[in-house]
């Protein structure tokens, strides 16, 4: 860690608790602590993987060792689908994966990380720092035994791999495509059939044709997969995920009971292993994409009419489970009314610079 990071972590724990002490005198009287932390991605991600150890190296640095966090990898002995379910159970401390792992508990809980059509990942940083989401999901994360702290988006990721170009809606339909969470039931209105298939089993399941397609996150992660070589249509965006947000798991009576230093320590290390996540995407995407469609990658967005029929389809899911739970109505309409908002202002500056930068970019 360089200087600036450890002066900046050292001020940002004395400020939280009043004292204006430096990180070591801090952690003179602090207790020896020793959590462990499932991550639901395996080392292979290493930026999503790497964000878990980076929290773990930025807190025990600032406590000088007396914190301590043992990242997992899934199956050690946590499954990735089952992190939050083990973190609310406490089998383990902490846990690090996208809110929407615990939809099954509460589908509310898949807003707080991306649904279709949703917010992209500046809006979400907004929404969640500043529009209200922290309280608006605080009370479904409560009751569910955990509380979070966000910690890095993909930004917006990739329609994902066919083996077939999609030339119209009609073409979705009976379409075998790895996905889940929200985009699957956007998906299955056209008649697609979603499945479920872990990330390393993805080309074995394209190539032997037990399906026609699959999303995955982005270039830089996709491309480690190999897909283009068996589905090398790469279609574009993932309407379902505009960027989807990372959070760190914490059981809630363990945050509650967390001395304050260490609790300012783990939001500080959420936010600067976060923004790196998003960096290193931002930053690594670029390279990988070529490197995919000098692979034999076929980049095709999808048809306009795909991306306004799976919006009204998005709608009519967000209804039915609006009419069933208090709790999804209430976080689907601020999270609608504070991205309406948002695009307003990107319409007028975000987008009209982009747009020009695009073009002058294609102009050479």
């Amino acid at each position: 860690m360089g200087l600036k990071r450890r002066t900046l972590l050292a001020a940002g724990v004395g400020a939280a608790t009043g004292a204006g002490l430096s990180a070591p005198a801090l952690a003179q009287g602090a207790p020896e602590t020793r959590w462990r932390l499932a991550c639901a991605y395996p080392k292979s991600l290493d930026n999503l993987y790497g964000a878990c150890e980076a929290v773990a190296r930025i807190v025990a640095e600032a406590s000088e060792g007396r914190f301590q966090i043992q990242v997992q990898a899934p199956g050690e002995p946590v499954p990735a689908e089952g992190v939050i379910d083990a973190v609310s159970a406490g089998t383990v401390e902490m846990g690090y994966g996208p809110a929407s792992l615990g939809a099954s508990r509460d589908p509310t809980f898949a807003l707080a990380s991306a649904m279709p059509f949703g917010l992209n990942a500046r809006g979400q940083n907004a929404w969640w720092h500043q529009g209200g989401a922290a309280d608006v999901f605080a009370e479904v994360f409560a009751r569910n035994g955990v509380a979070c702290l966000p910690c890095g988006n993909t930004g917006a990721q990739m329609g994902g791999w066919f083996r077939r170009e999609i030339k119209s809606a009609a073409d979705l339909n009976g379409l075998k495509i790895r996905i889940d969470g929200l985009g699957a039931q956007v998906l299955a209105k056209f008649g697609a059939v979603p499945q479920t298939v872990a990330g390393p089993d993805i080309y074995g399941a394209l190539d032997s044709k037990a399906l026609d397609a699959a999303e995955w996150i982005g270039p830089y992660d996709d491309e480690r997969l190999g897909l283009q070589k068996v589905a090398p249509i790469y279609h574009y965006p993932g309407f379902w995920e505009g960027g989807s947000v990372l959070h760190l798991w914490i059981g809630a009576e363990r945050w509650k009971a967390l001395p304050k230093p260490y609790q300012a320590m783990l939001r500080a290390a959420a936010a600067q292993a976060g923004a790196d996540v998003q960096a290193k995407y931002d930053a690594r995407n670029p390279a990988a994409l070529r490197r995919l469609v000098a692979g034999g990658a076929q980049l095709r967005p999808f048809p306009q009419e795909v991306m306004e029929t799976a919006l009204k389809h998005a709608n009519d899911v967000y209804a039915k489970l609006a009419e069933k739970s208090p709790d999804f109505r209430r976080a689907y309409d601020a999270l609608r009314t504070f991205r309406n908002e948002e695009y307003l202002w990107f319409q007028v500056a975000e987008y009209t610079y982009d747009n020009f930068m695009i073009r002058a970019r294609a102009r050479g």
